[in-house]
């Protein structure tokens, strides 16, 4: 029965058009439609001519020959019902049903409706029913989109730009209108014709309900800015722009999609402000313009009429005045404001003749056409005003290429869409808009990190991860909690700093506000302690906190996204210097344009590796490496990270702890080091003690250090000794001769307990004297030399040195290079000894010893030797997560800078760095490793510079930093579990190696 039904009424609406939409028409010129209480006569040549210069900047965009030809052959060919149907774009979602789905192939096939507008759905999807409606239409459809921050705002698996008002904090528009091209080429390789974007809306009134983020803000020169920037690029990837809302709902307070919001300005008003972005959108070639539904009395003399259907403003003010000529939308005709004033087909009607081209959603198309049908046979609708309209439109498929259409392809459609690119400008459009507001007494960068006990406290409803994990990427940060605000500032008195995060849902539609109890909270929090408040929300949210007087540093990062937290951090620890400026105003002490400069240190930050020359996918094949070392069980798991131009651009971690598979690895574990200690424990040290001058290149052995005064290793040159040129042996089983002959340790050299002198612990149950270095020292003294100049590698050189720095510093290694450099660079992560301070759970083990300790080695050294000396030893000892270790490598590459700090001149730097012996077959420098010479085996893929240098270590980390490329490479694992003595599969696979001709490979610039 309901079939039937729907059939006879489809046949009545056909014979009524057939029977009453035909030329013939009623020439008296009385209106009869009572809705209709004027009747403006159309003429063409009194509408704006002068829009169209603008466009001739877009090839796409101009007028030919060819076009005008497809135009009048297609116009010519169109009957009336076609027309009609082509001034209406249709809402479609492709997250709804097939009954949603048929609803549309109807609207297409019996009313030739000429686009539609989806909206929620997801790109295949989209895509999919895009080239199911095309097919079924005669006339190619318009598809547009409402997507003013990418298609995100309407799909799922989407990139998601920031919106408007984060955009207009930005002074380089060129990033704007990058972004602008990025979501041009979605929209584009979506089948999309027109975004509708960008809003023009000043938003000078903080209250305003529903454009507010959506606003580039509220200076009428950076909307306009920033709009032309965004329209430059989505039309230069030919894609239509569109304007919205004229003449200007930035200063209301009511949202139209419920009610008719009131523009009480004068037109001279309107005219300064609200139409200024227009004039100049005009001129720099804006396809289209949306108008919207507003109350302006100025312009528009019936009470509480929407301007969507005012010919005062959609023709007089917007086609004459301004001459605007491209294409004009309606807003959606199913908003309330619009909705609430006529019926469905009285409002299309009106809209149409007030002068719009197009009727955005409208709600019933079969009435409006039957309003619009009755309208033309009443003569208050003349062909050539139709004509006017549809020939435009068809103008603008045909530049759109729709005379050429091709289906979406949806193959590597998600890919396509999401472009490793659009990261890669997150991270600069986040560095350029972050804003700092306050710095007092230059608080901002936090500089001095070594006398800076650093808290976290957060407030909000929505996740920190970001932000928390980054910022402890710098130095020890520890979250503080309490619901009461007197209870945690008594858990503050120990810190020295409070940094608080407000983190609300980065959700368009949710509140970013304060509440009043957060306002009271972070008013008393700032009074009992230093806090930098750091807000990630739309800057109006600081709005309704009255004072900030007690406030040291605030800043606003504008949303609540990953990448903002991450940048945001950057800024507080000076790896991103602010340059940000205020959209709009706060208050009177932060007006709109406001923005404080903040210093660069050369701390690492992070990026994307686009940002620093890098290419993603090829970077992207050390994860196959990994993943391939771990399933040959050539390593447990791993971490392995990258850096360029002073940014960590990969940074993961593979595996598991062990072949059990029960704890996965992360990036904040620790790794034991092995040799890695030479170059960032000892050497960094004696760096200083040289650069200090108290020893040179020529210094001996024996001035250094009195036990070798009498001994054949007196003469012994600092060059040579740091070279591994001194012809000492490779290294002494120390730990054998204080066995048993079952491989037990002897009580005459270890306790289970400390006690007496057997305080210096070796692992778990097990501690030696405490100056048993001073018999492995002697046992050095002792030992031979080969009396042959070449090289070979040696432990003996660091031992020495750690004794060394330890009798000119007073002081114990673990000790001295924490002061000199571990608390200075925030690298709080690197330590001997690291059970004192880490869980062992939060360290991966490194072997079963079943030779020496007989136990599972997990936070203790697997170096026997250091293992002797209580773990603190100048060649192993050192634990370390590949962040910490990139810092200090990062800091060599900085030639002994790092964080605005001066570690030792770089001179000093070169001096080490230098190959003395090379001419004689060593390829070592001063304490580094380098590349290996032609002809023989090295560290190093071959394809590394010859100023590179790092090292490598025996539980399968590698440190690797190159002054040529700017990159800084680090490989940590555990290898050496379960049994150190199995073969070194890592080794001979050369995983380190082809990781590091990867990183080569992936450099572009």
């Amino acid at each position: 029965m309901l079939q039937s039904f729907l059939r006879l009424c489809l046949i009545s609406i056909f014979a009524f058009f057939a029977t009453n939409c035909a030329p013939k028409k009623n020439h008296n010129t009385k209106p009869v439609n009572p809705v209709i209480d004027t009747v403006h006569q159309f003429k063409q040549n009194e509408l704006g001519n002068d829009a169209s210069k603008g466009r001739d900047k877009f090839p796409f965009l101009k007028d030919s020959d060819a076009e005008n030809r497809w135009v009048d052959s297609v116009y010519r060919k169109m009957d009336f019902s076609e027309k009609l149907g082509q001034l209406f774009m249709v809402s479609a979602y492709s997250n709804k049903d097939s009954v949603h789905f048929n609803a549309i192939d109807r609207l297409i096939r019996d009313y030739k409706i000429g686009g539609l507008i989806f909206f929620q759905g997801g790109p295949v999807r989209q895509a999919k029913l895009t080239n199911r409606y095309q097919s079924k239409s005669k006339i190619p459809l318009f598809i547009a989109i409402d997507a003013e921050w990418g298609v995100s705002m309407r799909l799922d698996s989407t990139y998601r730009f920031p919106w408007n008002m984060t955009l207009g904090a930005i002074k380089d528009k060129s990033l704007v209108e990058r972004v602008g091209a990025q979501m041009g080429k979605e929209s584009k390789r979506l089948g999309v014709n027109f975004n509708f974007a960008p809003v023009l809306d000043i938003n000078t009134n903080p209250k305003n309900p529903i454009i507010g983020f959506r606003s580039f803000g509220e200076d009428k020169y950076n909307v306009t800015n920033s709009a032309v920037a965004l329209m430059k690029g989505v039309q230069g990837q030919g894609v239509f722009s569109t304007g919205k809302h004229f003449p200007g709902h930035g200063d209301t307070e009511t949202d139209s999609h419920y009610a008719l919001p009131l523009v009480n300005f004068s037109k001279e008003r309107l005219e300064q402000v609200e139409l200024y972005p227009y004039r100049k959108m005009f001129d720099e070639g804006l396809v289209s313009v949306m108008v919207a539904h507003l109350n302006v009395p100025s312009l528009e003399s019936r009470e509480s009429y929407p301007s969507s259907i005012s010919y005062n403003v959609v023709t007089d003010l917007l086609q004459k005045e301004m001459g605007f000529n491209g294409l004009v939308f309606t807003d959606a005709l199913n908003m309330k404001a619009a909705a609430n004033y006529r019926k469905p087909g009285e409002i299309d009607l009106e809209a149409f003749l007030a002068g719009n081209d197009m009727l955005l959603c409208p709600e019933n198309v079969p009435t409006a056409i039957e309003k619009l049908c009755v309208a033309y046979q009443d003569t208050l609708i003349s062909e050539d005003r139709l004509a006017y309209s549809v020939k435009k439109i068809l103008k603008f498929k045909y530049k759109a290429g729709l005379n050429n259409r091709r289906p979406v392809n949806t193959t590597n459609l998600y890919s396509d869409i999401n472009p490793s690119e659009n990261t890669a400008l997150q991270y600069q459009l986040f560095e350029n808009a972050v804003t700092v507001l306050k710095s007092k007494d230059a608080i901002l960068p936090i500089r001095h990190l070594e006398n800076t006990r650093i808290a976290y406290v957060k407030i909000g409803d929505d996740s920190n991860a970001a932000f928390l994990s980054t910022l402890k990427k710098y130095t020890d940060v520890t979250e503080v909690s309490d619901t009461n605000i007197d209870s945690l500032n008594v858990k503050l008195k120990n810190f020295d700093l409070v940094i608080a995060g407000f983190h609300k849902s980065d959700k368009a539609w949710k509140s970013h506000a304060f509440s009043q109890a957060e306002i009271e909270f972070v008013q008393q929090l700032a009074k009992q302690n230093k806090v930098i408040l750091d807000v990630f929300t739309k800057p109006y949210s600081l709005s309704a906190i009255p004072d900030f007087s007690d406030v040291e540093g605030l800043i606003v990062s504008y949303q609540n996204a990953d990448i903002a937290q991450e940048v945001s951090a950057e800024v507080i620890f000076g790896a991103v210097d602010a340059k940000g400026k205020l959209p709009v105003t706060i208050n009177d002490e932060f007006k709109v344009n406001f923005g404080l400069t903040t210093e660069k240190l050369n701390r690492l930050g992070f990026t994307a590796p686009e940002n620093v020359g890098m290419n993603p996918s090829v970077l992207s094949k050390i994860d196959a490496v990994a993943q391939a070392a771990i399933d040959q069980k050539m390593t447990p798991g791993a971490q392995i990270l990258v850096a360029r131009k002073g940014k960590v651009i990969y940074q993961k971690s593979f595996g598991y702890y062990t072949y059990d598979n029960l704890r996965k690895v992360q990036n904040a574990d620790i790794y034991d080091l092995a040799s890695l200690t030479k170059i960032l424990a000892t050497l960094p040290n004696v760096m200083l003690a040289y650069d200090k001058g108290k020893v040179n290149l020529n210094t001996k052995l024996g001035t250094m250090l009195p036990i070798f005064e009498k001994t054949d290793k007196k003469d012994i040159g600092f060059k040579e000794l740091l070279s591994h040129f001194a012809g000492f042996e490779a290294w002494i089983p120390f730990y054998k001769s204080t066995l048993d002959s079952n491989k037990v340790p002897l009580e005459k050299y270890y306790r289970k307990i400390p006690e007496g002198e057997f305080t210096s612990q070796v692992a778990d149950s097990l501690y030696i004297e405490k100056n048993y270095n001073e018999t492995i020292m002697k046992a050095i003294a002792d030992s031979k030399l080969s009396g042959k100049r070449v090289y070979k590698y040696s432990d003996f050189t660091f031992l020495i040195l750690k004794e060394y720095l330890e009798k000119i510093n007073h002081k114990s290694l673990d000790v001295i290079a924490y002061e000199n450099f571990y608390k200075i660079l925030g690298a709080n992560n690197t330590l001997f000894n690291p059970l004192q301070k880490v869980n062992k759970t939060d360290i991966p083990p490194t072997e079963i010893d079943n030779y020496f300790r007989h136990q599972l080695l997990q936070g203790y050294v697997h170096d026997m030797a250091a293992a002797m000396e209580g773990g603190v030893a100048g060649h192993a000892g050192l634990f370390s997560n590949a962040m910490d270790v990139a810092k200090i490598m990062q800091m060599y590459l900085q030639k002994g800078n790092y964080g605005g700090h001066a570690f030792f001149s770089e001179k000093t730097f070169n001096d080490f760095n230098t190959c003395y012996f090379c001419g004689e077959g060593n390829r070592r420098a001063l304490g580094f490793d380098k590349q290996q010479l032609p002809g023989t085996q090295g560290p190093t893929c071959g394809c590394v510079s010859a100023s590179s240098f790092g090292h490598t270590g025996f539980t399968g980390t590698y440190a690797w930093a190159d002054p040529e490329t700017e990159i800084v490479y680090i490989f940590l694992s555990n290898r050496t579990y379960p049994d150190s003595m199995a073969p070194n599969a890592l080794s001979k696979g050369n995983v380190r190696e082809n990781i590091q001709k990867i990183i080569q490979e992936a450099i572009v610039k």
